[in-house]
């Protein structure tokens, strides 16, 4: 690989590494067409064709300087695979997906991996998409989802978005949402296979249905966050009714995020056929340099965190959170959860942010039982 002026970030390596992983899973239930939209140097257009299995990959940049570049790094693709089709291209993205729906051509898996907020490309990107493919989504913009720009939020998003302690994944929810409606509103469905954040880059990969699933629509809705006492509660606009008082001995006003995705971000047992696939062909290489047919660490990690935690229920806390609210250290992230589940709740560990607390228990509920895991948990638990 040349990089020359073609982006390129090693740190994004896991997002490399799942979507090869997503392309092989595609590829094992059919031949798979691959679209790559912002190609930037082509390395992941480049591993789709040699570890993903496509029989077609069409790299795209809209920079027409790039182009050489672009070609001459998937040329040893088309030589070493005589059966795979080739397409490179210096078009905007719009342009292309037009072209595409003009010509009514879709492919199994389509990488938008865009600078910024995609929402713009989203309904000419889901017609490109084969009903059971999937979109594999990235968006740079953290400011407009994690509440730092409440205007650009409503611009881009259509969404409130509030400052909030769970700030990747209310981006991710808001990300999913806008997919979810601008499919809704083609008629069509979709499933959130995986979501994920390095804190830079929000990615989400959703495979689109025919038609929506029975009551999907029950998926969307509005989170609300009280910065007095810390509280959270989490409503489907289809029941959507008036809040319940938070912890506060005197209510304050609640920040309201959303319309986003209140259901599940990830699909475990999609994960975990991912997570074995990924180990099985790392055991097989050395771990040296990325296209040779294996996996970081990092990805490995990641993998295993998103199959340990589908994403529900929506409400997440960062310990640190619920220590300061207790004046206390962290309390014992896995004690708390266990003794959770013990009292009849949902709880987990959330595999987007390190170190966070998922749960439906009432607010005062988590408080108490962290108190009393704090209370027992010898020193060096805290």
């Amino acid at each position: 690989m040349q990089l020359g002026a073609g982006f390129f970030r090693p740190q994004s390596r896991p997002s490399r590494d799942l979507g090869v992983l997503l392309a092989r899973t595609l590829a094992a239930q059919g031949p798979v067409r691959v679209l790559d939209l912002m190609a930037g140097c082509g390395i992941r257009a480049l591993r789709y064709g040699v570890e993903g299995g496509a029989g077609e990959v069409w790299a795209n940049d809209a920079d027409p300087d790039r182009l050489p570049l672009l070609q001459a790094n998937l040329a040893p693709l088309a030589a070493g695979k005589s059966t795979l089709r080739l397409r490179t291209t210096a078009r905007t993205a719009q342009q292309l997906l037009a072209d595409c729906l003009q010509r009514q051509e879709r492919f199994e898996l389509v990488d938008l991996d865009a600078f910024g907020c995609p929402t713009a490309l989203l309904p000419l990107a889901l017609e490109a998409v084969q009903f059971g493919g999937a979109i594999y989504l990235a968006s740079t913009d953290g400011r407009s989802p994690t509440g730092h720009d409440r205007p650009a939020a409503i611009r881009l998003l259509g969404a409130a978005a509030r400052a909030h302690p769970a700030s990747w994944e209310l981006a991710l929810r808001l990300q999913i949402g806008v997919v979810a409606r601008a499919a809704w509103a083609m008629g069509r469905g979709v499933e959130p296979l995986l979501a994920f954040s390095e804190g830079r880059t929000f990615r989400t990969a959703l495979r689109l249905q025919r038609q929506p699933a029975r009551a999907e629509e029950e998926q969307l809705g509005l989170m609300a966050y009280c910065h007095g006492c810390g509280d959270q509660q989490v409503q489907s606009l289809i029941k959507l009714r008036q809040w319940q008082p938070c912890s506060c001995p005197v209510p304050v006003p609640l920040s309201i995020s959303g319309p986003l995705w209140i259901g599940p971000l990830q699909k475990p047992e999609f994960l975990a056929a991912l997570h074995k696939t990924a180990l099985h062909i790392t055991a097989l290489h050395k771990p040296d340099r990325e296209s040779d047919g294996q996996f970081s660490p990092a990805s490995l990690r990641l993998l295993g965190c998103l199959a340990a935690d589908p994403g529900l229920p929506a409400r997440c806390w960062p310990s640190a959170e619920v220590a300061r609210r207790l004046q206390t250290g962290p309390p014992p992230l896995a004690a708390l959860v266990l003794a959770l589940q013990e009292q009849g709740y949902r709880a987990g560990v959330s595999g987007v942010m390190a170190g966070q607390l998922r749960s439906d228990a009432p607010w005062p509920v988590i408080l108490q039982t962290a108190s009393q895991c704090h209370r027992r948990a010898p020193a060096t638990a805290k």
